[in-house]
């Protein structure tokens, strides 16, 4: 049976990391816009080209270019039997286009929702400690070291810190979560899919706890 699930919560609370192991659990893909995007551009897609143009402006990508990332994405035979969305829905207009691409494509619907939470002074700690390579490999420089300061330990290319995960853009990106995405817990909590996760314990009880929601949500 094909298993839907949409990762919910700001910037920072471990959605990547988790949303990672619960693939590898259930056999099913991750899809990360952050990766779906770099795919787009590295390839030059009709669609990559459509957020370069933006993202060159300083604007946002519109709903409509990654509602059809997503899409494409989702049609592909590995998604069959279930995804695993991290970054997607960040709205209710994304929300309410996925539900409709699962009921045309699958005719089915979203199964479960985590939706991880942290402590905003904490939040603030993990991002601006962060650090990514250009391949999208991610380190944190006190929880997740890399061997050799400054190397990405998989790819070996040198790694930078995202203009986003500086501390001065930080607090904009969770207003723009709290004003934009949040309400996407009352949009999935009314359809009872929605379980809130202890973001701030470590890694491996945060996974058990998804797990355990996971089951309690899809037993019915």
């Amino acid at each position: 049976m094909a298993t839907y699930i949409v990762f919910l919560g700001a910037p920072g609370v471990g959605k990547g990391t988790q949303a990672e192991r619960l693939a590898e659990e259930l056999k099913i893909p991750h899809i990360s816009t952050g990766d779906l995007f770099r795919e787009n551009l590295k390839n030059q897609t009709e669609l990559g080209k459509k957020a370069q143009y933006y993202m060159d402006a300083g604007q946002l990508v519109p709903d409509d270019v990654t509602i059809e990332m997503v899409k494409s994405r989702i049609s592909r035979p590995d998604c069959v039997n279930g995804a695993i969305l991290d970054g997607f829905p960040r709205t209710s207009a994304q929300a309410e286009a996925f539900d409709q691409m699962l009921k045309e494509a699958y005719q089915t619907e979203v199964d479960f929702v985590p939706c991880i939470q942290v402590d905003r002074e904490l939040l603030i700690d993990r991002l601006s400690g962060r650090r990514m390579c250009p391949n999208g490999h991610v380190f944190h420089m006190v929880y997740h070291p890399p061997k050799e300061d400054d190397i990405c330990d998989i790819c070996g290319q040198k790694l930078y810190q995202r203009e986003d995960d500086k501390a001065e853009t930080i607090e904009k990106r969770l207003e723009v979560y709290e004003n934009q995405t949040a309400p996407l817990i009352d949009y999935y909590q009314k359809r009872n899919v929605l379980r809130f996760i202890d973001g701030a314990k470590d890694i491996d009880a945060v996974t058990m706890d998804i797990l355990a929601a996971f089951k309690d949500v899809t037993k019915k």
